[in-house]
């Protein structure tokens, strides 16, 4: 028998979870950058151009506390009120980060009351976001919508500002911001294989720096992808892979350009286990944005009693 452990620490999961396991429904086309026949391990050309500036767009969420709503119709109905932000963070090529711009902090109360107006404290607002139903996973998945409405917000202020960065990694799919030429989505878990088995060993083959041939994600949200290898331990096949996106408005030629950049720049960034528990996929930019987000969020507990203070004097 042979045992491998996930480098991950096991309260963030798993960067590849049972899901993996499973091929994706989407339509995928492998025969665009090389005939899948030819699929194999490669290695970005060495006079591939370090971008200047780069971009790392990321998001952050918390619940301050959970609560009932009771409406009109008397009916007590669970919700949550969160606490969400997004931000950009710049670096150079040498992989320094020098500003943290266009942080966004938002507040919301989450429930299916129809009713439900504005809870305010002593410390912050919390404005209504409508749900369908009060289940817990609804209210979960409002709250990540959320967060990820904001990170496109936020994207789309990093992508036309003064002075935008020559390559913009933004932390999961793409999805709405495929639009966004310049941005690259970076996903670290894997919840889908999107290869069919015959090409699936050249991802375990991968060394460190190399990625996969391009390939095309169709349906909804269609893009280009790419598995990339940042440097790691190589424990198991999924060690340190990592999946990237880029719109499907680019031509071919300069989607496979852009993987080649990114295979030559993303892994200079790549953390290391003694520092980050999800590393090598928790980029350091990402994680000192995470870090620099949580900080805006408020002190959980002055907001947790407030919240408490507002409740028991509407009551």
């Amino acid at each position: 028998m042979q045992v491998a452990v996930e480098s991950w620490s096991p309260e963030y999961g798993a960067p590849a979870d049972d899901g993996a396991l499973a091929a994706s429904s989407g339509d995928v086309d492998l025969d665009v950058e090389l005939p899948a026949s030819e699929w194999r391990p490669l290695t970005p050309p060495a006079d591939v151009a370090v971008p200047a500036v780069l971009g790392f767009v990321d998001g952050v969420r918390r619940v301050d506390a959970r609560v009932w709503v009771t409406g009109a119709d008397g009916q007590p109905r669970q919700g949550i009120c969160a606490t969400w932000a997004a931000g950009v963070v710049r670096c150079d090529a040498s992989a320094k980060v020098s500003s943290i711009a266009a942080t966004e902090v938002r507040r919301g109360l989450f429930t299916p009351v129809r009713d439900a107006t504005v809870l305010s404290t002593r410390f912050a607002d919390y404005p209504v976001v409508p749900v369908p139903d009060d289940e817990p996973d609804q209210l979960s998945l409002a709250l990540q919508g959320a967060m990820a409405e904001l990170e496109h917000r936020v994207s789309d202020r990093a992508a036309t500002a003064d002075g935008p960065a020559d390559l913009l990694v933004v932390d999961g799919p793409l999805r709405q911001r495929q639009r966004l030429v310049g941005a690259v989505g970076y996903v670290k878990t894997h919840h889908a294989a999107y290869l069919p088995e015959a090409v699936r060993p050249v991802v375990a083959a991968l060394a460190c720096g190399q990625r996969t041939p391009v390939f095309r994600i169709g349906g909804r949200f269609s893009r280009w992808s790419w598995y990339l290898r940042l440097p790691c331990t190589i424990d198991h096949g999924w060690s340190g892979v990592v999946r990237c996106e880029a719109s499907p408005e680019l031509p071919i030629t300069d989607a496979v350009a852009r993987a080649d950049q990114v295979a030559s720049t993303l892994p200079r960034f790549a953390s290391a286990p003694q520092k980050d528990p999800r590393a090598p996929q928790n980029l350091y930019p990402i994680a000192g944005l995470e870090r620099a987000l949580s900080r805006r969020l408020g002190d959980p507990q002055l907001l947790f009693r407030s919240l408490r203070e507002a409740a028991f004097l509407a009551a």
